[in-house]
């Protein structure tokens, strides 16, 4: 079964200024609701098991949207302004690196040991790459026309539709683009241990809790 959609070659820099603004938005973001985070607590105590089991929930979405990106680079692997990739995750999403993006963001919020952390993080996390998505979009149309319309009513923007699953073909991968996609992904990781400083600087009175948070 055909999973490519070829296209004729387009300008490589249009298309890298909108994953560039990706790479911002997710740094911005993660900065600006850590820093928010610093003076705010959960409702649950820490060491308690109920902040101790959202932390660790929290760990695993951050290890899924890791890996999850690392998935879908390999199928993207730096095609997407040159055809239309239909395979692996992008048979079941057009924006599965976004979507992984927010699942990582969602494991950043529970290390606050909330549930509310998990959610609010999530859906600033897809707010911002949904204005991404949306220029991404209208670039895309213009540079692959007709086959990317085409892709466009099949498979959802956003939220993955596991009907469509189709195993589909990488292609010509670049080492290079899943090196970069790691290295953009570690940036979740350093919540980890930031948290568990913040946790310790509250309790010892070193850091004011300004609200908390279920």
């Amino acid at each position: 079964m055909v999973n490519e959609i070829k296209s004729a070659p387009v300008e490589a820099h249009g298309l890298g200024n909108y994953q560039h603004m990706r790479r911002i938005v997710l740094a911005v973001l993660v900065v600006v609701l850590f820093a928010a985070l610093l003076f705010g607590q959960s409702t649950f105590p820490p060491d308690t098991p109920v902040h101790e089991s959202i932390e660790m929930f929290g760990v695993l979405l951050i290890f899924l949207g890791i890996v999850g990106r690392l998935w879908a680079t390999l199928y993207i692997g730096g095609r997407k302004s040159s055809e239309v990739v239909t395979g692996g995750p992008y048979s079941i999403t057009r924006n599965p690196l976004y979507v992984f993006s927010t699942v990582a963001a969602a494991g950043v919020g529970a290390q606050i040991g909330s549930f509310s952390g998990i959610i609010l993080f999530a859906l600033l996390c897809a707010g911002a790459f949904h204005i991404v998505i949306l220029r991404e979009e209208k670039f895309l149309k213009e540079a692959l026309g007709a086959p990317y319309q085409a892709y466009l009513e099949k498979v959802p923007r956003f939220f993955p539709k596991l009907s469509l699953y189709q195993e589909g073909d990488t292609g010509s991968f670049k080492p290079r683009l899943l090196l970069t996609t790691l290295l953009d992904g570690l940036v979740f990781l350093i919540a980890l241990p930031a948290f568990e400083l913040i946790d310790g600087a509250q309790l010892s009175g070193m850091l004011p809790v300004w609200f908390t948070l279920p």
